[in-house]
């Protein structure tokens, strides 16, 4: 049986396991700087992960003051994680084992960009800082020691694949990737292997698009051109992170009749694959006639046929997990402990101070470097007296023994007496 955690932790979750596209992203927070600014009031420490298929709420704080902070934000399907739990999730997310597509190398970089957010706002706590770091290092060992990555696809590689599935072949065909940014870069490290008759690049900030166009030997071209680019392409996918629609029903319409053949009216179809969170893509634009709309949904099938060697490595990679948490749950608690320590180090000062200032006040006519050896014996003192019971607190906290160390801290900062214990 493990030990309890000796401060709370919590993370509420909704993700590609239970929830669909439209789902996670009614669940998501537009404003992330506003989000976690807002929470910081209600816990000491939180963390926002949003990626295409899940978002995670990360807190040092209780689980029924989550539920009721997020309900209050208009949030009520999600799932908590509590203490071991919430370390063993998080231990997993970076892992890969809970990925859409498993053992994917991507949430190593967007939990350290979480961690990033939350410190640059001053939202982030020691305790959360610790468990984001611990979980990326653990899922870069994982990944060492398993090889659940070998093999794997990311959510842009897995993107091209469906629409080669499509297709049959990429060969000779025109790609419009609307998107620059890391998921951008994705799909076209995917389709660098393709013999494509062309590649557009369409991002909202056209240099951008030029700097990712350059690396593929593309086509950079403005957002204002997008629905001609679209019209001419045999497959669009859509990974912007802009928080509304990007591709709309009536502009689709319109330029899908360029791709009607002209003498027997048939419409030329496009394959569009949104995997942007939130949609790029209407989802009215999957009624069109000639459109071949997918999403996030549909890439979980392509995920099915090339992940069954990655799922063999993840039993293993669950086994080496299963030890490192009771490591994990060690070292947070004695970080958790700093919190009980403090009050006790400030109680100790407090009485430092006092007594320094009264042997001061005796020593009238002294020089100043009488007063340096008062200090200097004073805070030597009160180190050394305070190292032992320091460290008895640190293994109290090891083993969970909440109670015992809080006790210890009464027991000399109040004079208090310690409970008998069989």
């Amino acid at each position: 049986m493990r030990q309890t955690l000796f401060a709370p932790l919590t993370i509420a979750g909704i993700s590609h396991h239970t929830a669909s596209v439209p789902e996670i992203e009614e669940f998501r927070f537009t404003d992330e700087d506003v989000f976690l600014t807002e929470a910081r009031e209600w816990f000491k420490g939180v963390a926002l992960l949003q990626t295409c298929n899940r978002v995670e709420v990360i807190v040092h704080g209780e689980p029924d003051i989550l539920a009721e902070f997020l309900k209050s934000r208009g949030r009520s399907r999600f799932r908590l994680y509590q203490d071991q739990e919430a370390l063993s999730h998080l231990l997993e997310l970076a892992a890969g084992i809970d990925s859409l597509i498993i053992g994917e190398d991507q949430i190593l970089g967007q939990l350290r960009r979480t961690l990033t957010k939350s410190e640059e706002l001053g939202v982030a706590s020691p305790i959360l800082t610790l468990c984001i770091n611990k979980a990326i290092h653990t899922g870069s060992e994982v990944r060492r020691r398993t090889g659940i990555n070998n093999g794997a696809i990311s959510v842009g590689s897995a993107a091209v694949l469906l629409a080669e599935e499509q297709l049959h072949t990429l060969e000779g065909k025109r790609i419009l990737i609307l998107g620059s940014g890391e998921m951008g870069v994705l799909v076209t490290q995917a389709l660098a292997a393709k013999q494509l008759s062309a590649i557009y690049v369409a991002n909202r900030t056209l240099d951008r698009a030029r700097v990712l166009a350059h690396k593929i030997d593309g086509t950079a071209v403005p957002m204002d051109d997008l629905y001609r680019y679209l019209a001419l392409s045999d497959v669009v996918i859509c990974c912007t992170a802009a928080p509304h629609p990007v591709i709309r029903a009536n502009d689709v319409r319109e330029a899908m009749k360029g791709r009607t053949w002209p003498l027997d009216g048939v419409v030329k179809p496009v394959i569009i694959v949104d995997i942007a969170q939130p949609r790029d893509v209407e989802e009215e634009v999957g009624k069109i006639d000639g459109v071949c709309l997918f999403t996030i949904d549909d890439l979980r099938q392509v995920n099915d046929a090339t992940s069954q060697l990655r799922r063999e490595a993840a039993t293993h990679a669950r086994l080496f997990l299963e030890e490192e948490l009771d490591q994990f749950i060690k070292l947070y608690n004695r970080r958790a402990a700093d919190e009980t320590l403090a009050t006790l180090h400030t109680w100790a000062e407090t009485v430092r101070v006092r007594e320094r200032d009264r042997a001061f006040a005796r020593l009238q006519g002294y020089d100043d470097h009488a007063h340096e050896i008062v200090e200097d014996l004073t805070r030597a003192l009160t180190r050394k007296l305070l190292a032992d019971v320091t460290m008895s607190i640190r293994f109290c906290a090891e083993r969970g023994e909440i109670a015992l160390a809080e006790e210890l801290v009464s027991a000399i900062t109040r004079g208090e007496g310690l409970c008998s214990r069989k």
